[in-house]
């Protein structure tokens, strides 16, 4: 194999004899570049993992925060989960190592078989039915474990779902005494992902025995054809193959395992890659249609024969809208359940892009301009108020827009100053994730807070005081009419008896609009207004 000798040679010296011959051991040239190419396969292999890991994980992050409402409305949240966790986790933990493990056992078992016919060119007959054999077993096995890895990637999804709707209603479930059903219910999710998990076991295992049975073939051929031919083959070359051969089983069967691991794997990128290709909203900015820096100015809004669905092939939930609302005046909104109410108030923030008509805010078209410069300068406080985790400052000012003097103003003016001044920490005050260790009353004092410091000309109620007491319903409402007084204000009206007051009301039903005028002319006229008037106790 090698023409290079190497000579070593010894020498003895005794107590009384000195020989000068020393021990020599002849050094062969040091060459660094098997060590610098492996260094370089490791550190592109690795670059490439990590860009490719990040780009499509910032790729379905982005899609995501831009994806329209109807898209979380028709998708289990349990599938969203699945793609930011477990498919995220292989494709920055499983695939690179897969991927680094195919290349080196593709190579391998190449390298094998280049020697093992060099050694044994007979062997060369045996390598087209043992490579049919071989490539026919990895297809049907590659195939059928792909699927079985999708099914159970499918089959996981049902289980996210499930423990997050747990964990959100624990309180609701411990209050029922119903932990044993919901357990019940987690098992039957496990048992059926595990329906597909165990399937990929026993097709392993499928595999191990028929590449067991092909690497066996090889060492038998090798050998066969060794002692066949062992009177023109040197007994080196005949040792080199046959031990070589050994080695074929277990490069072949990592090869198959790393090639099936590989295509299962990637249904992880098919899967991230699907949900950040999905359709996204309107762009964020407009660059030839930014409205001016103090738009609107007024805070006139109208509505123009609009129409609006929540998703393709659904039904119309608003029809034919035609309305003006002059800038400073307040309407109330009221209706049936399904009337449409809170369909308007999503129509101006562009949450439900319009099926026809138009809405217009100071004389601007809203469905031209950016979904940033418009929910920018909108304001709405929501029926469940939405904190995050962090200090309550974070909460009232997230962009650091506004002093502390500012800020303290608008706790004083949304009834919060006492609250907050007594705490140690002031408005470094930790609120936990959603507000809990706040009430509901003081969590939807902290939107009113919030939208005091913003002071946008057209302000939203999405019955923002559904769930308060009387008292705190008297504190938002007092506050707005006072703060408010020029703005332009709609009320989605939970209470009757907050909107008697107002400029307009706007009554909604099978959304269409079927009285719009005074309260007092309304509850005069003894239509609908006057009937859900009657019904509240506001009447005789």
């Amino acid at each position: 194999m090698c023409n290079r000798q190497y000579s070593i040679s010894f020498s003895c010296r005794s107590k009384n004899n000195n020989f000068p011959s020393p021990i020599s051991f002849p050094t062969p040239p040091f060459n660094p570049t098997p060590g610098f190419l492996v260094l370089i396969c490791s550190f592109t292999l690795a670059m490439g993992n990590i860009g490719a890991a990040r780009k499509l994980h910032f790729n379905l992050l982005t899609n995501k925060f831009q994806t329209p409402q109807s898209f979380f409305d028709t998708t289990p949240l349990g599938r969203i989960i699945n793609r930011f966790s477990k498919d995220i986790y292989i494709i920055d933990e499983a695939l690179p190592s897969t991927v680094l493990m195919f290349l080196a056992t593709f190579f391998a078992s190449l390298s094998n078989m280049i020697v093992i016919v060099s050694s044994t060119p007979i062997f060369a007959v045996v390598i087209a039915p043992l490579a049919f054999v071989y490539i026919f077993v990895q297809r049907f096995y590659v195939a059928t474990s792909r699927q079985l890895k999708r099914l159970e990637s499918v089959s996981r999804s049902p289980i996210y779902s499930h423990f997050s709707e747990t964990v959100t209603g624990s309180s609701v479930i411990r209050a029922y005494g119903r932990h044993d059903a919901f357990v019940v219910m987690s098992d039957m999710k496990v048992d059926e992902n595990q329906k597909s998990y165990y399937p990929g076991i026993v097709s392993n295992r499928w595999l191990g025995v028929r590449i067991e049975f092909i690497g066996n073939c090889i060492v038998l051929f090798a050998a066969l054809f060794a002692v066949t031919g062992k009177a023109n083959l040197n007994p080196g070359l005949v040792g080199l193959s046959v031990s070589y051969a050994l080695q074929v089983t277990m490069s072949l069967n990592w090869m198959v395992r790393m090639t099936s691991d590989l295509e299962s794997n990637i249904v992880a990128v098919e899967r991230v890659k699907e949900y950040s290709e999905t359709k996204t909203e309107a762009p964020w900015e407009v660059e030839d249609k930014k409205p001016p820096p103090e738009w609107p100015t007024e805070g006139n809004v109208e509505f123009h024969d609009y129409s609006v669905r929540y998703r393709e092939g659904l039904d119309l939930v608003l029809k034919n809208l035609t309305l003006s609302v002059k800038g400073g005046e307040k309407i109330g909104i009221v209706g049936r359940t399904g009337a449409g109410k809170s369909s308007m108030t999503l129509c101006l923030f562009r949450l439900l892009e319009a099926a026809g008509g138009e809405i217009t805010i100071d004389g601007l078209k809203i469905s031209e301009l950016g979904l940033h410069d418009l929910r920018s300068r909108l304001t709405i406080i929501p029926q469940e108020p939405v904190l995050f985790s962090g200090t309550l400052k974070m909460n009232l000012d997230p962009f650091e827009k506004y002093s502390d003097e500012e800020v303290w103003r608008a706790l004083e003016q949304s009834h919060l100053h006492k609250f907050v001044s007594n705490q140690p920490a002031k408005l470094d005050l930790e609120c936990s994730e959603g507000g809990e260790n706040l009430s509901v009353g003081q969590r939807q004092l902290v939107c009113l807070a919030r939208a005091l410091l913003r002071k946008t000309r057209i302000l939203i109620l999405d019955e923002a005081t559904a769930a308060v007491d009387l008292e705190t319903d008297d504190l938002i409402q007092s506050t707005i009419r006072t703060q408010f007084e020029d703005c332009t204000v709609f009320t989605i009206a939970h209470r009757l008896n907050t909107i008697l007051d107002y400029t307009r009301v706007l009554v909604l039903d099978m959304g269409q609009i079927a009285e719009f005028d005074t309260p007092a002319n309304l509850l005069s006229q003894r239509g609908v207004f006057y009937g859900m008037a009657k019904d509240a106790g506001l009447t005789q």
